[in-house]
């Protein structure tokens, strides 16, 4: 990583807690309290987010250390509000390629309703030398 975007990463700034890592599950959570929009709904954005950010990381696991994998396409459907409590997303693996690494992020609640529904495509290439 970038030591100047060390300090400035978003997963930070929404507060995202990754709590389970493996290539064929990544889950995390954030808090609604700090990530709502002007209706007091958690913002659209947020789930996004973290959907980016979850789906990456899996993406990143299956790719393995000498690969990076960034993100291509990424498609959110939001089925349900959420006014408080946390958002709990978990990524698993639908496609896993040479060139390309596609996931399902689904978010619910805390009563465990789908909140959220995304599909990420993570473009994979070799990492350049020294990065």
């Amino acid at each position: 990583m970038d030591p100047a975007a060390a300090g400035q990463q978003l997963n930070d700034k929404i507060g995202l807690k990754l709590v389970e890592l493996t290539p064929e599950r990544v889950v995390g959570t954030i808090p609604v309290e700090g990530n709502l929009q002007p209706y007091g709904l958690l913002h659209g954005g947020a789930n996004a987010t973290v959907a980016e950010a979850l789906g990456s990381v899996l993406a990143a696991l299956n790719a393995g250390p000498e690969r990076a994998a960034m993100g291509l396409e990424l498609s959110c459907t939001h089925h349900r509000a959420v006014r408080s409590g946390t958002v709990t997303g978990v990524a698993t693996p639908l496609h896993v390629g040479r060139g390309t690494i596609t996931s399902e992020i689904v978010l619910t609640d805390d009563e465990g309703r789908r909140t959220c529904t995304a599909r990420l495509t993570c473009v994979v290439r070799d990492r350049p030398p020294g990065a």
